[in-house]
This record gives C-alpha cells, structure tokens and sequence, in this order.
C-alpha cells in the first residue's frame, strides 16, 4: 500500500487529510494519507526515514519554502515562484529521489480567472509567504500587475498604512494570503479601507474555513465580487495527485 501525508506545522486546520482518504475510498485506490506534523523542517529526514512506503507528500505552512533545501529536484514553475508545495517520492533501490513541484498556481489560476474582467490589470497581494509567491506569479501569468502588502517594510512591497484612495482605484483585485480570519479566529481581518470597495472589486480569500471570512462579508457589503480559496484547494489536490501518478 503506497503512503501519502502532508508535512506543516500546525495541522489543525488541514482539509488534505480527510479529502485524499476519501478519495482513495471512493475510487478504491490502495493507498493511505497521512499528517506529518514536524515542528523543524529537519525534521523531514526521520519522517522519510520512519515511512519507506512514502510515495509523495504536500507542504503546509510554514515550509513551502524551506523544504525546498532538501529536495533533488524541482520544477521550473516552482523554482521561479520560490515555493514547493508537492513533493514526489522516487524510489530506485535503495535511493530516494525528492522532486519539488508547485500545484497551488494551477489551482490559483482556474479559479480566479473566470471572474476577471477587462478592467482587472492590477492586484494587490496581502502577505508574503509561500502561497503569496504562488499567486503573484498566477495574477503575473494572466497579465495584472501585482504589488505585495506587509505589516512590516520590505523590499518591493507597501505597507498596509500605504493603502490610498488613489492606489485602489487602480489595485481592484485583492487577493489575501494570510491567516487572517481563518477559524477560529471569525472576528480579524485584513487591516484594509473596506469603506472604498464598490462593486468594482474582487476579493479572493485562500482561506476556505469559515466558508465566508470577515474579509470577504466586507467586501460583499460594499458589492464587491466575492471568493474564497476551496476551489483552488480542490484543483491543487488534484494536480498534485496528478504529479504523483505522472
């Protein structure tokens, strides 16, 4: 029986678990899905050490980026997004191969691209993580500009302070990848002028648990076109079994 599991840090909040053991249910495919929650990414080497049946395995935060260090290989698309959120075991004797791919993009792009319009050229992108790198280079991949928000100064990136009238008359996109009102904290939210949005806007939210955030219901209020991140999630599971099966 091949072994499949997600490796993050925490995993409360996983969805990956349940859907690919439901999966390998339905579809009766003899294989098993397991978490790994390791609280070091060295950490890494006893789980690949400890589950030699391990076929593949996803990448939560906070280690979309720092597993990138143990792998083989890794994919030209997520090399150039700087984020590895699947992982494909090869075994060849008594070597193990690591190849690093990234399949948050494609669940990313098919799912917001059907809700852009003509006038959607610019995007602001709220945080700065792995799944952040994913979606800047999806918004990229269709043709917006994009312009990263921080709590804190970096480089090429504005602070949420630096939000302006003027700036979101042109950034009608926002797009929010951080943890902000994921359960179950229901009452936080990005800190955004909610009371500029008009149904002009689309806000995307990766968060999929509450089905409806706080971001979101106020983006609604203003008329603002809504989605959150459950079908991405759906269609990046799915590429990522595809990796594996490839």
């Amino acid at each position: 029986m091949k072994k499949y599991g997600l490796i993050g840090y925490p995993l409360g909040h996983s969805f990956s678990m349940g859907y690919f053991n439901e999966k390998f249910k339905n579809e009766a495919i003899d294989a098993t899905y397991e978490n790994f929650e390791i609280p070091d990414i060295r950490e890494i080497t006893k789980v690949l050490g400890s589950n030699p049946e391990l076929a593949g395995f996803n990448v939560t935060i906070p280690y979309k980026e720092k597993v990138m260090e143990y792998l083989d290989t890794v994919s030209p698309e997520a090399l150039a997004i700087g984020a590895v959120n699947v992982v494909k075991v090869v075994h060849a004797g008594k070597n193990v191969e690591l190849k690093g791919y990234n399949s948050d993009v494609v669940g990313f792009v098919n799912s917001i691209n059907p809700l852009l319009r003509p006038s959607h050229k610019k995007a602001l992108i709220l945080g700065t993580g792995g799944a952040s790198k994913a979606v800047d280079y999806g918004l990229r991949k269709l043709g917006l500009q994009t312009l990263k928000v921080s709590r804190s100064e970096r480089d090429n990136t504005i602070t949420y302070q630096q939000i302006t009238p003027e700036l979101l008359k042109e950034y009608t996109v926002i797009v929010n990848c951080t943890p902000k009102g994921m359960s179950p904290h229901f009452d936080e939210c990005p800190d955004l002028p909610y009371h500029l949005l008009d149904d002009s806007f689309l806000l995307y939210d990766l968060i999929y648990n509450p089905e409806e955030t706080l971001f979101l219901r106020k983006g609604k209020e203003r008329g603002s076109m809504v989605k959150n991140g459950l079908e991405m999630l759906l269609l990046q599971a799915e590429e990522g079994w595809n990796l594996w099966n490839y």
